[in-house]
């Protein structure tokens, strides 16, 4: 009940009582029965009067309980406004700033007393103020703006990239009074795009210029085997049909010139072998296999390089089922490079190589030395193209670091996983796991 209507009750009491009076005034000789009459009159009238109090009372009640809520509620929205982490502004129409949070007077480096009243062009570069009132006066029709980047000059301080959210403040009728605005420094979101960009652009570059490399090592390998296989093939001639005519030093120069050749024809074919895999062009040519046997004849292979060291060279084989899928002459290029490596870099001891059974359907090949090892902070390394542990002009062992890269690339080709475990000065261990099967969809 309102107090309208409560001073309506109050009239209506009156009114009774007035007519009452008239009555008593004009009727005398009936004046008891109008007394009581007009006792009864008072009584309903001032039970009206009691509840519309009480109904009174209770509006006032509810109405102080509504007036507390709501003045909790101010209380919290301006905290929210007055603590909120970015800068919130509101200005009028012409973009003099009315009301500034904490945030927005850190990040504009002025006090709050001193930014109510200013206008907010005054902190937008001088150069840039003429694009940001055009942009003000699009607002009348537009009436939002999301992640509007401008660049800001806070008193006292450097420019900075900013972001604002603009929504319009509107009347009863519809009219705008003025604009909220939400102001963000996003200097180190700039700073971050451009760190992200300088990265993909060198990423490019040095895909570029992978391309290049892996393209002119492809053609520079095609050139020069050519030329290769023709000096081995004249040298090794030329030593079987006139050995006996040679003196012995004219025979170990023909000798050591294919030797040599050899050498350099491996490093050829290696070069290629990683252009190949680079461009994803190497294919696996799969068929039915005994792994176990292939391991004991490559290794067999090998055996002259480690008694040449005077290393002994073991092969163990726990494997119950040997026959597997897979591209024998990929699975022995990986056999020579682990094992030719560990009898590369190990002076004493041994060679030790293991196959076994993962599960049913995964092997282990494993290449275990005594050599030298390798140092844990180069481990991350190991697998990368041009690595070797001793980079200077001077190392002891030859070769241009392209062959764990290629194994890696060929292990990875087959589906499998690579890891090595060393200890400096105590050795090194390369543990291959292949698929039993390769389907043949699954080699690129």
């Amino acid at each position: 009940m309102n107090l309208d209507k409560f001073g309506q009750q109050i009239e209506e009491v009156l009114h009774r009582s007035q007519l009452l009076e008239d009555c008593v005034s004009t009727s005398p000789r009936q004046h008891e029965h109008l007394l009581a009459q007009a006792f009864e009159e008072l009584r309903t009238a001032l039970e009206e009067l009691r509840v519309a109090e009480e109904e009174l009372r209770q509006q006032n009640e509810q109405l102080v309980v509504a007036r507390q809520e709501i003045e909790v509620e101010r209380l919290r929205y301006q905290e929210l406004f007055e603590f909120a982490p970015d800068g919130y502004l509101v200005t009028d129409t012409y973009g003099k700033i009315l009301e500034a949070n904490r945030a927005a007077a850190t990040v504009l480096n002025i006090s709050k007393n001193y930014l109510i009243g200013k206008t907010l062009s005054s902190f937008v570069p001088e150069e840039e103020r003429y694009a940001f009132r055009s942009q003000l006066t699009r607002l009348h029709d537009i009436e939002q703006i999301q992640e509007w980047e401008i660049r800001l000059q806070p008193r006292r301080g450097h420019i900075f990239d900013a972001s604002l959210n603009v929504t319009t403040i509107k009347d009863k009728q519809g009219q705008p009074l003025g604009w909220r605005w939400l102001v963000r420094d996003i200097t180190a979101r700039k700073q971050a795009e451009a760190k992200l960009q300088a990265i993909q652009l060198q990423n490019m570059q040095l895909q570029e210029v992978a391309r290049i490399r892996t393209q002119i090592m492809s053609v520079l390998s095609h050139e020069l085997r050519t030329p290769m296989n023709s000096i081995l093939g004249f040298s090794q001639l030329l030593l079987r049909r006139y050995y006996h005519l040679f003196p012995p030093e004219i025979r170990d120069m023909v000798e050591r010139i294919i030797k040599s050749g050899k050498h350099l024809l491996t490093l050829i074919e290696s070069i290629l072998d990683f252009s190949r895999l680079e461009s994803d062009k190497l294919e696996l040519k799969l068929q039915e296999l005994n792994l176990v046997e292939l391991v004991t004849a490559t290794t067999e292979e090998l055996r002259l390089l480690a008694e040449q060291k005077n290393l002994a060279l073991v092969v163990h084989s726990n494997l119950e089922n040997p026959r597997i899928v897979n591209d024998s002459v990929r699975v022995q290029q990986v056999l020579v490079n682990l094992i030719s490596n560990a009898i590369k870099f190990t002076e004493t001891g041994g060679v030790f190589v293991e196959v076994q059974q993962l599960n049913p359907n995964r092997v282990v090949l494993m290449v275990k030395d005594t050599g030298i090892g390798i140092p844990e902070s180069e481990l991350t390394n190991i697998f990368q193209e041009f690595w070797q542990v001793d980079r200077s002009t001077t190392r002891k062992q030859g070769g241009v670091g392209l062959g764990l890269a290629i194994v890696e690339k060929l292990v990875r080709l087959m589906k499998g996983t690579i890891t090595v475990s060393s200890n400096l000065g105590q050795g090194s261990t390369f543990r291959v796991e292949l698929p039993r099967q390769i389907c043949p969809g699954l080699t690129h």
